[in-house]
């Protein structure tokens, strides 16, 4: 890996695109301007392909397009084509070998006599995803805000729990990354990861997509999901200081409320700063995006040749036609 490479939001002589991805269960989905693409590598060695246009509400919706109201609605509809892509690989790789043969439910059942299949897979969907959000809000935003509370046993100034609580948040977010790392399962997803982003690297510096030319370039990425949600984490401590500092909460429900509150102004100025990072490369946006890439040592892993080839062709299939049309 070319150390001039590692930390450049962008490498020497390319472009910054609009293209993005997700690492799936042994696979990639990678987005463009008008499509994505979901690649997963079958237990026989063989890729199945999804390929989809895409359809983005603020066409239909102006309103939902404008700037800080645009970032909650793009986070919603990524995590739910999130959930929809990863259920796609994991059709591919039961969790035994039986899994496949089991019947349904009776709730299964009756929500898909009820429903359809359609409409019964999406109300699954529905459910992994605010499952996944109240996980995150759970466990980034309400668990700092009880443990914040023992610095009352100490102390009642608001400055102090303030910082007690962002260093919790730092903390329980780095210790799940530093986990999740560590699990097998997971540790091939990171690895996938990984190859999605240097397959994006080698695409924007202009060099032929081939296994080599990728593999070659960085697996640190400044438009990462990790980098973003590590600004979600950032600005939610400086916005809850602030807001804080100006009309104390003590009490911890409450406290929770104001903090769940805040959270899609945090998530829309977030996307805000990840939008702006992506059109500017210089001193002040290496050292804002610098921590997010360090992060990504925990959800990236070098991948095999395999897992490039995965991203080589889910890369591929969502170019557009046009040369140009997805550059920033």
């Amino acid at each position: 890996m070319s150390t001039e490479q590692k930390n450049c939001a962008c490498p020497k002589g390319g472009f910054k695109t609009m293209c993005g991805g997700q690492a799936l269960i042994e696979g990639i989905m990678m987005r463009g301007p008008k499509k994505q693409a979901i690649v997963v590598r079958q237990p026989d060695g063989q890729l199945a392909i999804r390929e989809s246009e895409l359809k983005f509400i603020k066409d239909k919706y102006p309103l939902l397009g404008l700037p800080l109201v645009r970032g909650v609605v793009t986070f919603l509809a990524s995590m739910v084509e999130g959930v929809k892509a990863l259920m796609y690989s994991a059709e591919f790789y039961p969790e035994d070998e039986d899994a496949q043969a089991e019947e349904p439910s009776k709730f299964e059942l009756w929500l898909e006599k009820k429903l359809g299949s359609e409409k019964a897979a999406s109300f699954f969907i529905m459910v992994a995803v605010v499952l996944g959000i109240g996980m995150s809000i759970g466990l980034f935003f309400l668990l700092p805000t009880l443990l914040g509370t023992a610095v009352t046993l100490f102390t009642d100034s608001m400055l102090v729990r303030n910082v007690a609580e962002s260093l919790l948040k730092i903390i329980i977010f780095i210790g799940y990354l530093a986990l999740c790392s560590h699990m097998k399962d997971i540790h091939r997803v990171f690895q996938y990861h990984g190859a999605e982003h240097k397959t994006i690297f080698c695409y924007e510096a202009g060099l032929p997509l081939t296994v080599e030319n990728v593999r070659k370039q960085p697996r640190h990425h400044p438009r990462c999901g990790t980098s973003f949600l590590f600004m979600v984490i950032a600005i939610s401590i400086l916005v809850s200081t602030v807001i804080f500092a100006i009309w104390p909460i003590h009490h911890v429900v409450w406290r929770f409320l104001a903090h769940l509150a805040m959270l899609p102004l945090i998530v829309g100025i977030s996307y805000e700063f990840n939008r702006w990072a992506g059109r500017h490369d210089g001193p002040i946006t290496r050292i804002l995006v610098a921590p997010g890439l360090w992060l990504q040592n925990f959800t990236t892993f070098e991948p095999d040749d395999s897992m490039i080839e995965v991203g080589i062709k889910a890369l591929e299939l969502v170019l557009p036609e046009n040369k140009g049309e997805d550059a920033w």
